[in-house]
């Protein structure tokens, strides 16, 4: 059981733009006034491609697919939101908020993985519980400590949590809820996905405990991070909305550990913050300021890892 991995899925956007139907609770978005929409997507495809760029430099294996343009999917770069790959061969299918997301789920992605040797033994499909108006919205909603079995998720209009304890209990982790909150016009708000406030590497994990406004519920998080021997680098609520929570820690070549993220949340971050990663794994960040704004969405959130297992 490992923590990371070398190889992602990540979806190129053709289409890309603020998506109005996740701006009713993603608070991270903003509309760029004055930019014209193939501006924006012209931005977001130079801005995916470096990225993709550097993270083959560094050695990690990239799978890259297009988005069809077959629908309105604007957030299709976000993959990690409706799928997720497990070391076991289960492949997870996630319910979605916002309508025009679910338009994002491919069959032919699993077609695709699985011509490159990948292993898929069942798919577990969560996405009926749209009809009841739940949802889970993937490693967005539920940061996974893999070798530990534990589950972290911050409970919002898009992690329910029944649906996220049917989730544990179908991949045997052991859940950790709590709420995470953001101040929007001086009230506090829910915070939409978990991997925004969240990160847990190998050796370490990075979180906004001032967003956990229940202080027994941020004991119980700090407490399970510990026990599993966890360094925990705290950040603050600023830095949250400079995407300094949405991190991925990967293995590249010859399985050095890098922590991956944007560059607006490198530049937020700490010398003190960073030099505590540095003791923990190398750090790769690369721009990704159009995406950031238009999606509300960063780094982490466009990489689906691939745990699937190999054909012998």
């Amino acid at each position: 059981m490992e923590q990371i991995t070398n190889t992602v899925l990540m979806i190129r956007p053709i289409n890309y733009r603020m998506n109005e139907q996740t701006a009713i609770n993603n608070f991270y978005q903003k509309e760029l006034e004055h930019v014209l929409p193939e501006t924006i997507n012209t931005r977001a495809q130079l801005e995916f491609d470096t990225y993709v760029e550097k993270l083959e430099q560094i050695g990690v294996q990239v799978i890259v697919i297009s988005d069809t343009g077959a629908f309105d999917t604007p957030d299709s770069i976000f993959p990690n939101n409706w799928v997720s790959f497990h070391e076991n061969g289960d492949v997870a299918i996630y319910p979605m908020f916002a309508e025009n997301r679910r338009l994002e789920r491919r069959e032919d992605v699993f077609q695709i993985l699985e011509d490159k040797g990948f292993v898929i033994h069942n798919i577990i499909d969560y996405t009926s519980a749209e009809d009841e108006g739940v949802f889970l919205e993937g490693t967005g909603s539920a940061v996974l400590d893999r070798v530990n079995r534990k589950a972290y998720c911050a409970l919002s209009a898009r992690a329910d949590e029944g649906l996220f304890i049917e989730f544990c209990e179908d991949f045997e982790y052991m859940p950790v809820m709590f709420t995470a909150y953001q101040s929007v016009n001086e009230t506090r708000v829910p915070i939409y996905h978990t991997n925004v406030m969240m990160c847990i590497g190998e050796t370490f994990a990075v979180i906004c405990l001032q967003s956990i406004d229940d202080q027994k519920e941020r004991r119980t998080v700090v407490k399970q991070l510990k026990d599993d021997g966890k360094e925990i680098i705290d950040i603050t609520e600023d830095q949250v909305s400079h995407f300094a929570g949405n991190m991925l820690q990967v293995k590249g070549e010859d399985g050095t550990r890098y922590l991956v993220m944007s560059q607006a949340a490198y530049n937020a971050l700490t010398k003190e913050q960073i030099q505590r990663l540095q003791r923990h794994t190398h750090i790769m960040s690369s721009s990704l300021d159009t995406i950031e704004a238009c999606g509300g969405g960063s780094a982490r959130c466009m990489l689906a890892e691939v745990f699937l297992p190999k054909k012998v």
